[in-house]
């Protein structure tokens, strides 16, 4: 799951190598923790956050294979 989410953050940002992603699993719950440089945090949310959703959603359809619940969290 961080490879697919790391693999399509570092094809929507300007500086592909200050892109970090962190996971932690607590029971059946995932998070996966995606940084990126400041300038390019609105290239990741995307307009109205449809960028963010998209990668939420294609988190959760890795996940459910898993049978797990995910989230994710952009971070600063």
């Amino acid at each position: 799951m961080e490879e697919l989410i790391a693999t399509i953050a570092k094809s929507l940002v300007d500086s592909p190598d200050d892109v970090k992603v962190a996971r932690s699993d607590e029971d059946s719950n995932v998070t996966i923790e995606l940084t990126v440089a400041p300038d390019d945090l609105g290239k990741v949310i995307g307009k109205q956050g449809r960028t963010a959703r998209a990668l939420r959603s294609i988190l959760a359809a890795t996940a459910a294979r898993e049978e797990k619940r995910s989230r994710l969290e952009i971070v600063e």
